[in-house]
Order: structure tokens, then sequence, then C-alpha cells
């Protein structure tokens, strides 16, 4: 199964810190060390650890961080033959602090991926013929719109994680999909509802039904998991209980297991179930898309917890 990552990519500065500092404070940190990361890479980065055959377009800068990032894809056995290079813009850059408890904090400097045009992510996905694209929000919000509306009249499969979140982007330009995924936080700036039981999934589901038109609307909802909604039913799917050592690229790691095990199967259901997985491992490491699992160490782990799929 060919999925294209139409997304961001980035060398992520991860810093292990007991608390984050507040206004004026100055601490200590753990310790820091610069890993691969962008919301698309980590999730491209996924689709070939998992066995899928991942394609990824992007922008990266001329510069050092650039050339070892593609160094690294490569290596992961990532198609990069849709990668641009800027000479004018940076390699993208997120700042990561990681708390004790897991949880992080994030600034990104988006540097190169404002660069990647919707002509390019068009050509790309013509080309490559894949099965589904996939996209997040990181990359010019116009390329993800035309992109979709390319897909919808190629009839070709799209997902989109929404984040970042911006309450000012017109979702209702995106053409109808067959994913559309917001995390908790991100479900409350597009419809002004925290997701925090059924009735408040429902609701803000619905709200985004107005926005954007999806075949399923998949809420993430941390170490409570997904509520999955298909236009008459919302299902809540648990997560599994792992000790979190870290929070970055859960979300990207679900998203896009969910993808390619949804393409695999047409079952969403069992591919949120399989995405639960496959977060849980990347939760208990550390890192970004080192964190992300492989298809053996996911099913070691199956097996381990006596997990139905």
């Amino acid at each position: 199964m060919k999925i294209l990552t139409v997304s961001s990519a980035n060398m992520d500065l991860s810093m292990r810190v007991k608390l984050a500092p507040e206004k004026g404070q100055t601490l200590t940190g753990d310790s820091y060390k610069y890993v691969p990361g962008g919301k698309g890479a980590n999730s491209a980065t996924a689709v070939a650890k998992l066995g899928g055959k991942s394609v990824f377009c992007a922008a990266l800068g001329n510069d050092s961080n650039g050339k070892a990032l593609m160094q690294i894809y490569e290596s992961t056995g990532i198609d990069t033959s849709y990668i641009l290079t800027s000479d004018n813009l940076p390699t993208g850059l997120a700042a990561v602090t990681v708390e004790d408890d897991g949880s992080n904090r994030i600034v990104i400097f988006s540097g190169a991926n404002a660069a990647l045009s919707a002509e390019h992510a068009i050509a790309a996905a013509k080309e490559a013929k894949p099965d589904a694209v996939f996209c997040h929000f990181e990359i010019p919000y116009k390329t993800v719109v035309e992109l979709s509306k390319y897909c919808h009249e190629a009839n070709i499969p799209m997902f989109i994680d929404a984040g970042p979140a911006d309450s000012t982007l017109e979702l209702s330009e995106l053409a109808p999909i067959t994913v559309f995924s917001p995390n908790e936080t991100e479900t409350e700036t597009f419809t002004g509802v925290m997701p925090v039981d059924d009735e408040s999934c429902v609701l803000a589901v619905k709200k985004l039904m107005e926005k954007v038109k999806a075949e399923y609307y998949v809420l993430k909802l941390g170490a409570r998991g997904v509520a999955v909604y298909d236009g008459s039913k919302l299902s809540i799917i648990p997560t599994y209980p792992v000790k979190v050592v870290d929070t970055t690229s859960a979300g990207d790691s679900f998203t896009a297991a969910m993808t390619l095990e949804y393409m695999r199967t047409k079952d969403i259901i069992h591919a949120c179930r399989y995405g639960n997985a496959v977060a849980s491992v990347t939760v208990s490491r550390a890192g970004a898309g080192e964190s992300i699992p492989t298809k053996d160490e996911l099913d070691e782990f199956i097996r381990a917890m006596k997990i139905t799929i």
C-alpha cells in the first residue's frame, strides 16, 4: 500500500526538563539532542516502519540539517523523490521541551516548509500514483486545499491530521475527504468545544461537519484514546496502558498508522485500534520519528499486551 505524505519536515531540538519554565524564569535542563521531526516526516516514517510504501513530498533547506534529514529518510526506506531543496529558506526547526510526565511544548519555525507549493504537491500525486494521500496543516494551507480538490477529482482517498490548528482557516474550502482527524485542543480551536465526554464529542463532530466534509471524523483524545464518528454513530476506541516517556509524534504516528491500516482493510474501527497500538509504543519511548515502532516491534507489543486488533 503506497501512502504519499505531503507535509512538513523539521529538525527537532528536543530538550528534557523536569518542568517547563514560567515567564521570566531560568531553569537548568536535564539533556538535549537534535532528532528528526516534523509532523509530515514523523508520519512518513511511521508508514515506512510499518511496512507501507512511503513517499514523502516536503521541502528542506540547502543546509546541514536538510542534508542530515535526507540521509535519515533514505535510510528508513522513504521515497524522497518529491522532496524540494530551498536555497532561500532554512530547514524547518522545532524546539521541543519534554517534561518528566512525558508532556511536551513545541515551538515551530516553518523555514522551507513554507515553500511547498500546491503545484509541486499535485505533480507528486499525479506522478507517484499513491493509494492514499496524507496531510497536516504545517505547510501552506492553500497547498492542502488545492491538493484536496485534486484528490477528490482523481478519486484518491485523502486523510488530514488537522494540526496545528488555526481558527482562521476556512475548512469549508477543503474538498470532501476520507478522514479529518484533530486532537482535543485542535477540535476546540475549530469548534469551540473541548471533547471531554461522549456528548461533547458528538457536539464537536457535528460542528466539524458544518465546516468540512469527511467520511469519518476521528478525534484524538490523548490518554483516553480516540472518538470515531461515521455520520451516524460515535465509537470510543480506548488506548493501551504504557508508561509515558514522551508524547512527541504520538498523534502523527497514530494517524499515519490508521491511514495505512484503513487502506489495507477499509475498517475504520480496526484501523483506529491499530493506530492506538502504534501510538502507545511511540509514547513509551523518547524522541519523534525514532520513537515510532517497526512492524516487528509493534507485533511484539501486541503479543505481549494480548491485544485484539
